[in-house]
Protein backbone atom coordinates (compact mmCIF):
# COMPACT_ATOMS: atom_id res chain seq x y z
CA UNK A 1 0.00 0.00 0.00
CA UNK A 2 1.45 3.36 -1.05
CA UNK A 3 1.62 6.06 1.61
CA UNK A 4 0.09 9.35 0.39
CA UNK A 5 2.55 12.23 0.00
CA UNK A 6 1.47 15.81 0.56
CA UNK A 7 4.11 17.90 -1.18
CA UNK A 8 4.04 21.61 -1.82
CA UNK A 9 2.67 24.65 -0.06
CA UNK A 10 -0.92 24.93 1.08
CA UNK A 11 -2.96 27.99 0.15
CA UNK A 12 -2.72 31.02 2.46
CA UNK A 13 -5.26 31.02 5.26
CA UNK A 14 -8.46 32.55 3.91
CA UNK A 15 -10.60 32.67 7.04
CA UNK A 16 -13.10 30.28 8.61
CA UNK A 17 -12.19 26.79 9.81
CA UNK A 18 -8.38 26.54 9.47
CA UNK A 19 -8.65 22.74 9.12
CA UNK A 20 -11.09 22.94 6.18
CA UNK A 21 -8.26 22.53 3.65
CA UNK A 22 -6.00 20.37 5.81
CA UNK A 23 -4.54 17.43 3.91
CA UNK A 24 -4.43 13.99 5.49
CA UNK A 25 -5.15 10.31 4.88
CA UNK A 26 -5.64 6.99 6.68
CA UNK A 27 -2.16 5.67 7.44
CA UNK A 28 -1.84 1.90 7.98
CA UNK A 29 0.50 2.17 10.98
CA UNK A 30 -1.65 4.35 13.26
CA UNK A 31 -3.10 1.21 14.86
CA UNK A 32 0.09 1.11 16.93
CA UNK A 33 0.78 3.14 20.05
CA UNK A 34 2.42 6.57 19.88
CA UNK A 35 5.87 5.95 21.36
CA UNK A 36 6.46 9.71 21.51
CA UNK A 37 3.47 10.40 23.78
CA UNK A 38 4.09 12.68 26.75
CA UNK A 39 1.95 10.34 28.87
CA UNK A 40 4.65 7.70 28.38
CA UNK A 41 7.41 10.13 29.32
CA UNK A 42 8.59 11.28 25.90
CA UNK A 43 10.34 14.61 25.55
CA UNK A 44 12.12 16.89 23.09
CA UNK A 45 15.45 17.16 24.85
CA UNK A 46 17.22 19.63 22.55
CA UNK A 47 16.99 21.63 19.32
CA UNK A 48 19.49 23.79 17.51
CA UNK A 49 16.93 26.60 17.02
CA UNK A 50 13.43 27.37 18.29
CA UNK A 51 13.28 31.10 17.60
CA UNK A 52 9.60 31.37 16.66
CA UNK A 53 8.01 28.40 18.44
CA UNK A 54 9.16 26.00 21.14
CA UNK A 55 10.32 22.46 20.40
CA UNK A 56 8.14 20.99 23.18
CA UNK A 57 5.02 21.71 21.11
CA UNK A 58 5.94 18.79 18.85
CA UNK A 59 4.64 16.24 21.37
CA UNK A 60 1.49 17.98 22.61
CA UNK A 61 -1.36 15.45 22.49
CA UNK A 62 -4.02 17.80 21.14
CA UNK A 63 -4.19 18.89 17.51
CA UNK A 64 -2.36 22.13 16.77
CA UNK A 65 -4.34 25.36 17.26
CA UNK A 66 -4.27 28.42 15.06
CA UNK A 67 -5.13 32.00 15.97
CA UNK A 68 -4.62 34.31 12.97
CA UNK A 69 -4.47 37.39 15.22
CA UNK A 70 -1.90 36.08 17.70
CA UNK A 71 1.45 37.81 17.24
CA UNK A 72 4.30 38.25 19.71
CA UNK A 73 7.55 40.19 19.88
CA UNK A 74 9.25 37.75 17.50
CA UNK A 75 6.41 37.50 15.00
CA UNK A 76 3.49 35.14 14.40
CA UNK A 77 2.91 32.80 17.35
CA UNK A 78 2.59 29.24 16.06
CA UNK A 79 1.61 26.05 17.87
CA UNK A 80 4.56 23.91 16.85
CA UNK A 81 8.35 23.98 16.52
CA UNK A 82 9.52 26.76 14.21
CA UNK A 83 13.03 27.95 13.45
CA UNK A 84 14.21 31.22 11.88
CA UNK A 85 14.92 31.52 8.16
CA UNK A 86 18.37 30.28 7.24
CA UNK A 87 20.69 32.44 5.18
CA UNK A 88 23.86 31.86 3.18
CA UNK A 89 27.35 33.14 3.85
CA UNK A 90 27.12 36.49 2.07
CA UNK A 91 25.59 38.63 -0.68
CA UNK A 92 27.10 36.47 -3.41
CA UNK A 93 25.76 33.29 -1.78
CA UNK A 94 22.61 34.37 0.11
CA UNK A 95 21.00 30.92 0.00
CA UNK A 96 21.52 28.09 2.52
CA UNK A 97 23.55 25.14 1.27
CA UNK A 98 22.07 21.71 0.56
CA UNK A 99 23.54 20.47 3.84
CA UNK A 100 22.09 23.23 6.03
CA UNK A 101 19.27 22.01 8.26
CA UNK A 102 17.70 22.37 11.70
CA UNK A 103 17.27 19.49 14.13
CA UNK A 104 15.54 18.37 17.31
CA UNK A 105 16.39 15.42 19.56
CA UNK A 106 13.41 13.39 20.80
CA UNK A 107 13.46 10.87 23.64
CA UNK A 108 10.80 8.21 23.10
CA UNK A 109 8.53 7.65 26.08
CA UNK A 110 8.82 3.89 25.62
CA UNK A 111 11.62 2.24 23.63
CA UNK A 112 10.37 0.08 20.82
CA UNK A 113 10.18 -0.89 17.16
CA UNK A 114 8.92 2.00 15.01
CA UNK A 115 6.33 1.16 12.35
CA UNK A 116 5.47 4.63 11.06
CA UNK A 117 5.86 8.36 11.65
CA UNK A 118 3.60 11.34 11.00
CA UNK A 119 5.23 14.74 10.56
CA UNK A 120 2.29 17.12 10.91
CA UNK A 121 2.73 20.62 9.45
CA UNK A 122 -0.76 21.87 10.40
CA UNK A 123 -1.04 25.65 9.90
CA UNK A 124 2.48 25.88 8.49
CA UNK A 125 1.38 26.77 4.97
CA UNK A 126 4.31 28.64 3.44
CA UNK A 127 6.76 28.25 6.30
CA UNK A 128 7.09 24.47 6.57
CA UNK A 129 10.40 22.75 5.76
CA UNK A 130 11.10 21.84 2.16
CA UNK A 131 11.95 18.30 3.29
CA UNK A 132 12.47 16.23 6.43
CA UNK A 133 14.66 13.29 7.40
CA UNK A 134 14.61 11.25 10.60
CA UNK A 135 17.33 9.21 12.27
CA UNK A 136 17.06 6.89 15.26
CA UNK A 137 19.42 5.39 17.81
CA UNK A 138 19.39 2.93 20.70
CA UNK A 139 21.00 4.28 23.86
CA UNK A 140 22.31 1.37 25.90
CA UNK A 141 23.58 3.23 28.96
CA UNK A 142 22.19 2.78 32.44
CA UNK A 143 21.63 6.54 32.80
CA UNK A 144 19.55 8.74 30.52
CA UNK A 145 21.90 10.51 28.08
CA UNK A 146 22.44 14.24 27.99
CA UNK A 147 21.90 16.10 24.69
CA UNK A 148 25.68 16.43 24.42
CA UNK A 149 26.16 12.68 24.80
CA UNK A 150 23.56 11.97 22.11
CA UNK A 151 25.51 14.20 19.74
CA UNK A 152 28.79 12.42 20.44
CA UNK A 153 30.82 10.90 17.61
CA UNK A 154 30.42 7.40 19.08
CA UNK A 155 26.60 7.40 18.78
CA UNK A 156 25.36 5.38 15.81
CA UNK A 157 22.34 6.90 14.06
CA UNK A 158 20.22 4.88 11.62
CA UNK A 159 18.23 6.69 8.94
CA UNK A 160 14.61 5.54 9.20
CA UNK A 161 13.08 8.29 7.02
CA UNK A 162 15.34 9.47 4.18
CA UNK A 163 15.29 13.10 3.13
CA UNK A 164 11.81 13.50 1.63
CA UNK A 165 9.79 16.55 0.50
CA UNK A 166 6.81 17.42 2.71
CA UNK A 167 3.73 19.53 2.26
CA UNK A 168 2.48 22.44 4.29
CA UNK A 169 -0.69 22.20 6.41
CA UNK A 170 -0.70 18.42 6.05
CA UNK A 171 -0.14 15.12 7.87
CA UNK A 172 2.92 13.70 6.13
CA UNK A 173 3.08 9.95 6.77
CA UNK A 174 6.15 7.71 6.52
CA UNK A 175 6.16 3.93 6.89
CA UNK A 176 9.24 2.56 8.68
CA UNK A 177 10.58 -0.94 8.01
CA UNK A 178 13.71 -1.06 10.20
CA UNK A 179 13.45 -3.99 12.63
CA UNK A 180 15.38 -2.54 15.56
CA UNK A 181 14.70 -1.25 19.07
CA UNK A 182 15.16 2.53 19.32
CA UNK A 183 15.17 4.98 22.23
CA UNK A 184 15.81 8.38 20.60
CA UNK A 185 15.15 10.23 17.33
CA UNK A 186 16.85 13.06 15.52
CA UNK A 187 14.27 14.99 13.48
CA UNK A 188 15.84 17.09 10.72
CA UNK A 189 14.07 19.78 8.72
CA UNK A 190 15.73 20.96 5.53
CA UNK A 191 16.70 23.76 5.48
CA UNK A 192 14.44 25.37 8.10
CA UNK A 193 10.78 26.02 8.91
CA UNK A 194 8.08 24.69 11.18
CA UNK A 195 6.52 21.38 12.21
CA UNK A 196 3.38 21.34 14.34
CA UNK A 197 3.30 17.79 15.72
CA UNK A 198 5.32 14.58 15.65
CA UNK A 199 3.74 11.14 16.11
CA UNK A 200 5.89 7.99 16.29
CA UNK A 201 3.85 4.80 15.98
CA UNK A 202 5.26 1.43 16.98
CA UNK A 203 5.47 -1.52 19.34
CA UNK A 204 6.81 -1.06 22.86
CA UNK A 205 9.72 -3.40 23.65
CA UNK A 206 10.56 -3.19 27.36
CA UNK A 207 13.80 -4.19 29.06
CA UNK A 208 13.40 -7.80 30.31
CA UNK A 209 15.83 -7.17 33.19
CA UNK A 210 13.67 -4.31 34.45
CA UNK A 211 10.49 -6.40 34.38
CA UNK A 212 12.25 -9.33 36.07
CA UNK A 213 13.43 -7.02 38.84
CA UNK A 214 9.91 -5.68 39.35
CA UNK A 215 8.56 -9.20 39.78
CA UNK A 216 4.85 -8.39 39.83
CA UNK A 217 3.74 -5.71 37.35
CA UNK A 218 0.92 -4.80 34.98
CA UNK A 219 1.38 -7.28 32.12
CA UNK A 220 -1.00 -5.44 29.76
CA UNK A 221 0.24 -1.87 30.37
CA UNK A 222 1.38 -0.03 27.26
CA UNK A 223 4.63 1.08 28.92
CA UNK A 224 5.43 -2.58 29.74
CA UNK A 225 4.82 -3.85 26.20
CA UNK A 226 1.10 -4.62 26.21
CA UNK A 227 -0.97 -3.67 23.17
CA UNK A 228 -4.53 -3.51 21.86
CA UNK A 229 -5.02 -5.93 18.96
CA UNK A 230 -8.62 -5.12 18.09
CA UNK A 231 -11.88 -3.75 19.46
CA UNK A 232 -15.53 -3.94 18.52
CA UNK A 233 -16.07 -0.18 18.51
CA UNK A 234 -13.93 2.98 18.62
CA UNK A 235 -16.64 5.59 18.18
CA UNK A 236 -15.92 8.03 21.01
CA UNK A 237 -12.36 7.20 22.09
CA UNK A 238 -9.58 4.73 21.27
CA UNK A 239 -9.27 1.45 23.20
CA UNK A 240 -5.52 2.03 23.67
CA UNK A 241 -6.47 4.60 26.32
CA UNK A 242 -7.38 1.71 28.64
CA UNK A 243 -3.71 0.66 29.01
CA UNK A 244 -2.17 4.14 29.21
CA UNK A 245 -0.15 5.13 32.29
CA UNK A 246 -1.90 6.60 35.31
CA UNK A 247 -5.57 7.06 36.07
CA UNK A 248 -7.96 8.65 33.61
CA UNK A 249 -8.25 12.45 33.91
CA UNK A 250 -11.51 12.98 32.01
CA UNK A 251 -14.22 11.03 30.21
CA UNK A 252 -12.53 10.82 26.82
CA UNK A 253 -9.31 9.57 28.43
CA UNK A 254 -10.87 6.10 28.56
CA UNK A 255 -12.77 3.93 26.06
CA UNK A 256 -16.39 4.60 25.20
CA UNK A 257 -18.46 2.92 22.50
CA UNK A 258 -21.48 4.07 20.51
CA UNK A 259 -24.87 3.06 21.94
CA UNK A 260 -25.88 -0.44 20.84
CA UNK A 261 -29.34 -1.08 19.46
CA UNK A 262 -28.99 -4.85 19.13
CA UNK A 263 -28.50 -7.82 21.47
CA UNK A 264 -24.71 -7.93 21.14
CA UNK A 265 -21.90 -6.62 23.32
CA UNK A 266 -18.63 -4.71 22.93
CA UNK A 267 -15.10 -5.97 23.56
CA UNK A 268 -11.36 -5.29 23.38
CA UNK A 269 -8.68 -7.90 22.63
CA UNK A 270 -5.19 -7.32 24.10
CA UNK A 271 -1.78 -8.85 23.54
CA UNK A 272 0.23 -9.14 26.76
CA UNK A 273 3.94 -8.29 26.90
CA UNK A 274 4.62 -12.05 26.70
CA UNK A 275 3.12 -15.20 28.22
CA UNK A 276 2.14 -14.19 31.75
CA UNK A 277 0.54 -15.41 34.94
CA UNK A 278 -2.22 -13.01 35.99
CA UNK A 279 -3.10 -12.91 39.69
CA UNK A 280 -5.10 -9.70 40.18
CA UNK A 281 -7.27 -7.37 38.06
CA UNK A 282 -8.40 -3.75 38.16
CA UNK A 283 -11.24 -2.41 35.99
CA UNK A 284 -11.66 1.33 36.43
CA UNK A 285 -14.71 3.25 35.17
CA UNK A 286 -13.41 6.68 36.31
CA UNK A 287 -15.35 9.64 34.78
CA UNK A 288 -17.78 7.31 33.02
CA UNK A 289 -20.90 8.02 35.05
CA UNK A 290 -23.99 7.64 32.89
CA UNK A 291 -22.22 5.67 30.20
CA UNK A 292 -20.04 3.08 31.96
CA UNK A 293 -20.34 -0.58 31.03
CA UNK A 294 -22.98 -2.42 33.03
CA UNK A 295 -21.07 -5.71 33.35
CA UNK A 296 -17.69 -7.08 32.31
CA UNK A 297 -15.99 -10.45 31.93
CA UNK A 298 -12.38 -11.43 31.16
CA UNK A 299 -10.98 -14.35 29.17
CA UNK A 300 -7.44 -15.51 28.41
CA UNK A 301 -5.81 -17.65 25.73
CA UNK A 302 -2.32 -18.70 24.64
CA UNK A 303 -1.35 -17.90 21.05
CA UNK A 304 -3.43 -16.44 18.25
CA UNK A 305 -5.37 -19.68 17.75
CA UNK A 306 -5.83 -20.76 21.37
CA UNK A 307 -9.23 -21.33 22.98
CA UNK A 308 -10.60 -18.54 25.17
CA UNK A 309 -10.93 -19.48 28.84
CA UNK A 310 -12.98 -17.21 31.09
CA UNK A 311 -11.20 -16.29 34.33
CA UNK A 312 -13.42 -13.45 35.55
CA UNK A 313 -17.12 -14.22 35.06
CA UNK A 314 -19.60 -11.53 34.08
CA UNK A 315 -19.45 -9.06 36.96
CA UNK A 316 -21.48 -5.93 37.74
CA UNK A 317 -19.61 -2.63 37.36
CA UNK A 318 -20.41 0.64 39.10
CA UNK A 319 -20.01 4.04 37.40
CA UNK A 320 -16.93 6.16 38.20
CA UNK A 321 -15.42 3.39 40.34
CA UNK A 322 -12.20 1.38 40.47
CA UNK A 323 -12.99 -2.35 40.82
CA UNK A 324 -10.35 -4.77 42.18
CA UNK A 325 -10.38 -8.55 41.92
CA UNK A 326 -7.92 -11.07 43.38
CA UNK A 327 -8.02 -14.31 41.40
CA UNK A 328 -8.34 -17.60 43.30
CA UNK A 329 -6.44 -19.35 40.49
CA UNK A 330 -3.92 -17.48 38.31
CA UNK A 331 -4.82 -17.06 34.65
CA UNK A 332 -2.01 -17.94 32.23
CA UNK A 333 -1.78 -16.83 28.60
CA UNK A 334 -0.53 -14.40 25.99
CA UNK A 335 -3.82 -12.64 25.10
CA UNK A 336 -6.73 -11.30 27.14
CA UNK A 337 -10.19 -10.25 26.03
CA UNK A 338 -12.56 -8.05 28.00
CA UNK A 339 -16.26 -8.20 27.12
CA UNK A 340 -18.50 -5.41 28.34
CA UNK A 341 -22.29 -5.71 28.43
CA UNK A 342 -24.07 -4.39 26.60
CA UNK A 343 -22.02 -1.31 25.67
CA UNK A 344 -20.57 1.84 27.24
CA UNK A 345 -17.00 1.94 28.41
CA UNK A 346 -14.33 1.93 31.08
CA UNK A 347 -11.18 3.96 31.60
CA UNK A 348 -8.40 1.54 32.57
CA UNK A 349 -7.65 -2.20 32.72
CA UNK A 350 -4.80 -3.45 34.90
CA UNK A 351 -3.66 -7.09 34.91
CA UNK A 352 -1.13 -7.68 37.67
CA UNK A 353 1.14 -10.69 37.50
CA UNK A 354 4.50 -11.81 36.16
CA UNK A 355 6.05 -13.48 33.15
CA UNK A 356 6.15 -17.26 32.95
CA UNK A 357 9.52 -18.88 32.20
CA UNK A 358 8.41 -19.28 28.59
CA UNK A 359 7.31 -15.63 28.39
CA UNK A 360 10.54 -14.32 29.96
CA UNK A 361 12.67 -16.36 27.55
CA UNK A 362 10.70 -15.16 24.51
CA UNK A 363 10.91 -11.50 25.56
CA UNK A 364 14.65 -11.74 26.24
CA UNK A 365 15.28 -13.35 22.85
CA UNK A 366 13.33 -10.65 20.99
CA UNK A 367 15.03 -7.89 22.98
CA UNK A 368 18.48 -9.24 22.01
CA UNK A 369 17.45 -9.80 18.40
CA UNK A 370 16.35 -6.19 17.98
CA UNK A 371 19.46 -4.67 19.49
CA UNK A 372 18.39 -4.21 23.10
Amino acid sequence: MAIPRFTGNANPYGGGDPYADYRTAEFPFTQYANLAARELGAGVVAANDEFFAQRENLLVAEAAHFDPEHFGHKGKVMDGWETRRRRGVGPDQPWPTAEDHDWALVRLGAPGVIRGIVVDTAHFRGNMPQAVSIEATHWDGALAPTPEELQGDDVKWTTIVPRTPVGGHAANGFEVSVEQRFTHLRVNQHPDGGIARLRVYGEVLPDPKWLATLGTFDVVALENGGAVQDASNRFYSPPTNTINPGRSRKMDDGWETARRRDRGNDWIRYQLVAESEIRAVEIDTAYLKGNSAGWASLSVRTGEEGEWQEFLPRTRLQPDTNHRFVLDTPAVGTHVRIDIFPDGGFSRLRLFGSLTETGAAALTARHQELGG
